[in-house]
């Protein structure tokens, strides 16, 4: 049977990539997804374990992640999703601590009691704090230590915002908090859908198959060139595939490798830095505390983070193991970042074990690492005036990556909203507007 050309080529097969090839294909636009590695899902691939599949990377649904939830009702999923109260635990200097009542705030002893009171009143009005102000020229640093004190910042939040920008954490606009309050001021419930993130990435592929679109895994993109026409994309194994529209979602560094020197001139010139992520997955025999989501502060350990995900999904979602995330973000050139990943188990396991003593060596049943070398953009001061646009000048060529996402936080639900305008921009410019509901 012969096929026609696809109109649009998708470089990337992530949420983003996902999220545009089903977009597109349910519209009647000929589309082909291209994945470089074997699998579906960027950083919401998954490994196997007791014949049940993993994410590799922790996830979560929020209720305000309302872009998200539309995708998953428009694949029959968002009754799936099972929600859940969590709570928040704090592990400083080797010493655990509720965090998440104004009583857990007062016997909170690592800050002096004036301080607890001023935490929690400043926090309950931080979010109007910032309306009417620029936050996106404003150095989260400054922002909170003004209003919390220099105690609270040394202690406890900037330790925090280190462990997810490293150097560059006091520099990071104020916005980028101010946003992340927005989309968690239901902090305490989260959702997690029946079958993993797995279940999504497969129901996605089986959309766009379905619409008549095609989904290419192991399939790297070597070149990539812009053309009279529109794009010409030069595959692996030399197949020249040429579209009028090329919607690219891997990050601008590791684009400006495919593009031949004329596209490589019509990019951004402003390259975000990201950092990346090394994470331990650990199947215990028992659960932790219970606690969602625990920052690890001053307490000799690798890993600054941990997340209890069975507290989310429950330990029948992983053989009856309760999964426990540890993590890092780190430059993919640092130390760690290049180091043995036996290595860094054992090391981390041991950490572990000297953090909870109720556990003994052998509840530790498996453990996992991962690496993700471009997963938290760090934005500049004034990112807003200075963010690039999504389409390149002059080219067929469609940009959907973690750097356009800002102001909001980088997630699911942040991708998912990106690559809803980026589509509907594609469909009115090749004349598929007139298409008003997606094909069924």
């Amino acid at each position: 049977m012969t096929t026609s050309p696809p109109q649009v080529a998708v470089i990337g097969g992530g949420i983003c990539g996902l999220a545009a090839a089903h977009r597109l294909a349910r519209h009647g636009v000929p589309v082909t997804l291209l994945e470089a590695s074997d699998q579906l899902g960027g950083l919401g691939t998954f490994f196997s374990h007791r014949d049940q599949w993993v994410e590799r990377f922790y996830h979560c649904v929020m209720p305000t992640d309302d872009e998200l939830l539309g995708l998953l009702d428009e694949l029959g999923m968002k009754n799936s999703v099972r929600w859940c109260k969590t709570t928040m635990g704090m592990i400083v200097d080797g010493r655990r601590h509720r965090f998440n009542s104004a009583v857990d705030l007062l016997r909170f002893t690592p800050l002096p009691f004036h301080d607890r009171v001023r935490f929690g009143a400043v926090s309950l009005l931080l979010r109007r704090l910032g309306r009417g102000r620029d936050l996106d020229t404003l150095r989260t640093e400054d922002w909170l230590r003004g209003l919390y004190g220099s105690r609270v910042w040394e202690e406890l939040l900037g330790p925090m915002f280190g462990s997810k920008f490293g150097s560059s954490f006091g520099d990071v606009p104020a916005l980028y908090l101010w946003q992340r309050l927005g989309r968690e001021r239901n902090v305490a419930t989260r959702g997690y859908p029946e079958g993993g993130y797995k279940a999504i990435i497969d129901a996605l592929r089986t959309s766009i198959e379905e619409a008549g679109g095609t989904v290419r895994t192991s399939t790297p993109v070597r070149s990539l060139r812009s053309t009279a026409t529109g794009s010409s994309l030069t595959l692996a194994d030399g197949e020249v595939l040429d579209v009028q529209k090329v919607i690219s979602t891997v990050p601008i560094p590791l684009l400006r490798q495919l593009a031949d020197a004329g596209l490589a001139a019509l990019l951004p010139s402003l390259e975000l830095p990201y950092q990346g992520v090394v994470t331990g997955a650990f199947f215990l025999r028992r659960p932790l505390t219970g606690h969602y989501w625990t920052p690890v502060l001053r307490s000799n350990t690798g890993f600054d983070g941990i997340v209890e995900m069975s507290a989310l999904s429950g330990a029948e979602a992983h053989g009856g193991s309760h999964l426990v995330y540890v993590m890092r973000y780190t430059e993919h050139t640092s130390r760690l970042y290049r180091g043995d990943d036996d290595e860094i188990s054992a090391r981390w396991t041991t950490q572990l074990l000297d953090l909870f003593p109720e556990l003994e060596p052998g509840d530790v049943e498996e453990v996992r690492v991962f690496k993700a070398p471009f997963v938290e953009p760090i934005h500049p001061l004034g990112y807003l005036a200075r963010r690039p646009p999504v389409a390149v000048a002059g080219t067929g060529l469609l940009l959907a990556t973690t750097a356009h996402v800002y102001p909001d936080v980088t997630s699911w639900n942040s991708s998912v909203k990106l690559v809803n305008s980026v589509t509907r921009g594609v469909l009115e410019e090749i004349g598929r507007h007139e298409v008003a509901e997606p094909v069924p």
